[in-house]
Formats: C-alpha cells, sequence, structure tokens
C-alpha cells in the first residue's frame, strides 16, 4: 500500500523542511505577482513580515496537517493511477483542489474572534483561488520532492 501524505510530509524528520519548503513556495509565488492585484498581495506579505516576523511560518506549521487532509485523496487517486506528475494532476483539477485547499483556511478565518483578521481575509478570499491555483503546479512537486 502506498504512504499516505500525512506520513510522507508530517513525519518527524521532514515536516520541519516541508514547512521550510512551503515558505519558499508562498515567497516564489508572492514574488511573480503583476499588476494591481499582484502589487496588493505583495503588499500585504510584505506588510506581515515587517509587523509579524516569523507568523508565515508559524500559520504554514499550523495549517500544514489540514492542507495535507485536503490533498489527500488527490493523492490517493494520483498513486493509483500511475501518474508521474503531481503537479500536473492538481493544476488539471485547479478550481476544485483550490477550493479544497482554502477551506482550510475559511474554516480559520471563521473561527476567528479578530474582527480585523477576518475582515482582511474576506477582502482577499476572492482572488485567492486564482493565486492558489497558480501554485499547485508547485504544490505537487513538492510533495513529490518528498514522496520519491
Amino acid at each position: 500500500m502506498a504512504a499516505t501524505l500525512q506520513e510522507i510530509l508530517l513525519a518527524p524528520d521532514v515536516k520541519p523542511k516541508v514547512i521550510a519548503d512551503c515558505q519558499t513556495l508562498i515567497a516564489e509565488e508572492v514574488s511573480e505577482k503583476s499588476g494591481v492585484s499582484g502589487a496588493a498581495v505583495k503588499l500585504a506579505y510584505k506588510t506581515v513580515k515587517a509587523i509579524a516576523p516569523g507568523h508565515v511560518q508559524h500559520m504554514v506549521k499550523s495549517l500544514l496537517p489540514d492542507l495535507v487532509d485536503q490533498l489527500e485523496p488527490y493523492w490517493a487517486d494520483f498513486t493509483a493511477s500511475g501518474g508521474s506528475e503531481f503537479g500536473d494532476y492538481l493544476a488539471k483539477r485547479g478550481n476544485e483542489v483550490a477550493e479544497a485547499l482554502l477551506s482550510v483556511t475559511d474554516a480559520r478565518a471563521a473561527r476567528s474572534s479578530r474582527a480585523a483578521v477576518l475582515k482582511a481575509y474576506k477582502t482577499v478570499r476572492g482572488g485567492a483561488i486564482k493565486n492558489v491555483e497558480a501554485a499547485l503546479p508547485r504544490v505537487g512537486d513538492l510533495v513529490l520532492k518528498y514522496a520519491t
């Protein structure tokens, strides 16, 4: 039986590396944004890093188990199908996978008692789907880095 993503990505010796790679992935995705919406994403990212150093790492660490849970059925289908590029597999199901991943941040935002956090999240949530979809090839590559 193939290993689950939980077993692969959240193993004690692997998880810190995955967290670091996720932070790199986020930074790369943000740096490639352009236009007005890209400028807004870059400003928000820069502001968070300046005001709350370590917050991105904290959020990645906090959300990773739930994000991995959301990717698990896609991983199981991918491995059963004998595919070779998980990023391509995810990208072909872009909207569906992005919504699954965003359900994690939606739930986190809904539990927040901080009105400012909820307001900020609602402001960016509409455009988040296209940003998450754009990142899916890199997400798949990150998973394969540890799964192979």
